[in-house]
Parts: structure tokens; C-alpha cells; sequence
């Protein structure tokens, strides 16, 4: 089961992917940036995320 910092990893990358597209298409390199960094920390979070679960998992199967 995902836990919330996968969840919000994950809306921030997509947020960050939709603007970073729209702006490229726009040709506004500022705004494209703000969505590349947006996306970055989004994938960087949903990892972090998915690291902490796994680590979880792996402790509660040790405990057994």
C-alpha cells in the first residue's frame, strides 16, 4: 500500500511533467524550469516514499 509520500510524490511529478510540457510548448524557458524542479522533487519524494514502505515491509517481515 502506497503511504502519503508516494501519493504526493507522485501528483507533484505529474503537475510538474503537465507544466514543464505546457511551458516548453509556450517556448517560457522560466516556467519550464519551475515544472522541471517541480517534477524532480516529485520523483525524488515518491522514491523516498517507496524506500520508507520497503523498509517497513521488510521490517514487519522480520519481526515474523
Amino acid at each position: 500500500m502506497w503511504n502519503a509520500d508516494e501519493i504526493k510524490g507522485k501528483g507533484k511529478k505529474i503537475i510538474g511533467k503537465v507544466k514543464e510540457n505546457l511551458a516548453n510548448a509556450a517556448e517560457d524557458h522560466k516556467a519550464e524550469a519551475e515544472g522541471r524542479e517541480q517534477r524532480i522533487e516529485g520523483e525524488n519524494q515518491e522514491a523516498f516514499g517507496k524506500a520508507h514502505r520497503k523498509a517497513e515491509e521488510a521490517r514487519e517481515n522480520f519481526k515474523d
